[in-house]
């Protein structure tokens, strides 16, 4: 590979993520007061990275929003991403407690012990 060549980006061409979000969430994402995105780290989110797109459907609808990735953060566990992060960035209209019970509800332990992803996300004009 010749220098300064980087492996990973074809700049004319941005990698969009397609994933389904929440009608809660969605309305907080495309109202722009929603910063942080929680998911759990996937394998098929591990190459998420700054400056790709979003596009979140509320499933089985054909309602989207993209977002920008500004970062990505990864985490042990939720408690450590909502202590890191700060919970009103992920949702300013639930408690720390509250979000953690909702988190866990969507996501069993089992999912939560592969890691936490927290997102950083600018919602794109469309």
């Amino acid at each position: 590979m010749r220098q300064g060549a980087s492996p990973h980006h074809d700049r004319a061409t941005t990698r969009v993520h397609e994933l389904n979000l929440f009608r809660r969430y969605f309305d907080l994402v495309a109202a722009g007061r929603k910063s942080i995105e929680v998911r759990v780290r996937y394998p098929h989110l591990e190459d998420l990275e700054a400056g790709h797109l979003i596009r979140f459907r509320i499933k089985d609808t054909e309602e989207t929003c993209a977002v920008r990735v500004t970062r990505v953060a990864r985490y042990d566990d939720f408690e450590a991403l909502l202590d890191g992060e700060g919970p009103a960035n992920i949702n300013p209209t639930a408690s720390r407690e509250q979000q953690l019970a909702n988190i866990r509800s969507i996501y069993p332990p089992e999912k939560e012990a592969l890691g936490a992803l927290a997102i950083g996300i600018e919602l794109v004009e469309s």
